[in-house]
C-alpha cells in the first residue's frame, strides 16, 4: 500500500506483535523508515561487497576490487525489493537523500568507499587525492546508476552496456 499509508498499527499486526511493542522500538513511521532502510541497504552493501569478493584480477589490484564492489553493490540496490517498491510507490522518500542529507546508510557506504581508496592509495594503485573527497565523488556518481539507470535503457543501450559504463569510468576516476 505504500509508505504514506501505512501505520505502525498495521505494522505490529502483519508482524504479530501488540502495538506498544512497536511503539517502544519506534515512536513514528519516519523513526521505522530510517531503520527499515539502514538495516536493509547495509544489508545489500554487505553482500554486495562479499559477492564481489577476492578473485580473478581484482583479488591482487585495488581499483579492480573497488571497482567489482561498487558495481554490484549498484546492481543489488536496483534490483532490491524494497527499493523498487519505494521508488515505485514512494519516491519521495528518497529525496531528503539526495538533496538535502545524508542518511546513516550513505555514512557507511562513504567510510567503506573512503577506506577503499585509502588502501590503494597505500598500494599505489588508486590515484593521489583526499581520500574522503574521491569516495563521495565516486557515491554521486553512482547514485543516477542505481536512481536512472532504467531511464536511460532502451533499443540502443541496455542496462548492461550502461553497467560496463559504470565500471569504466571508477576505474578512469580511481586509478593513477
Amino acid at each position: 500500500v505504500g509508505w504514506r499509508r501505512t501505520t505502525l498499527t498495521e505494522v505490529a499486526r502483519r508482524a504479530g506483535v501488540s502495538r506498544m511493542t512497536i511503539y517502544r522500538a519506534w515512536p513514528d513511521m519516519p523513526q521505522l523508515l530510517g531503520d527499515l532502510m539502514t538495516r536493509e541497504w547495509g544489508g545489500v552493501v554487505t553482500a554486495s561487497v562479499a559477492a564481489a569478493g577476492p578473485d580473478g584480477p581484482a583479488e591482487s589490484d585495488p581499483v579492480e576490487k573497488l571497482v567489482a564492489q561498487v558495481a554490484a553493490t549498484v546492481r543489488a540496490l536496483r534490483d532490491n525489493e524494497l527499493f523498487l517498491r519505494i521508488v515505485e510507490l514512494d519516491p519521495e522518500l528518497l529525496l531528503p537523500y539526495l538533496l538535502s542529507r545524508r542518511g546513516r546508510s550513505q555514512d557507511a557506504i562513504l567510510a567503506l568507499v573512503e577506506g577503499a581508496v585509502r588502501d590503494g592509495q597505500a598500494a599505489g594503485a588508486v590515484r593521489d587525492g583526499d581520500p574522503a573527497a574521491i569516495a563521495r565523488a565516486v557515491v554521486l556518481a553512482t547514485h543516477g546508476f542505481v536512481l536512472s539507470a532504467h531511464t536511460m535503457v532502451d533499443d540502443a543501450v541496455s542496462e548492461a552496456d550502461l553497467d560496463e559504463e559504470l565500471r569504466v569510468l571508477l576505474r578512469r576516476t580511481l586509478a593513477r
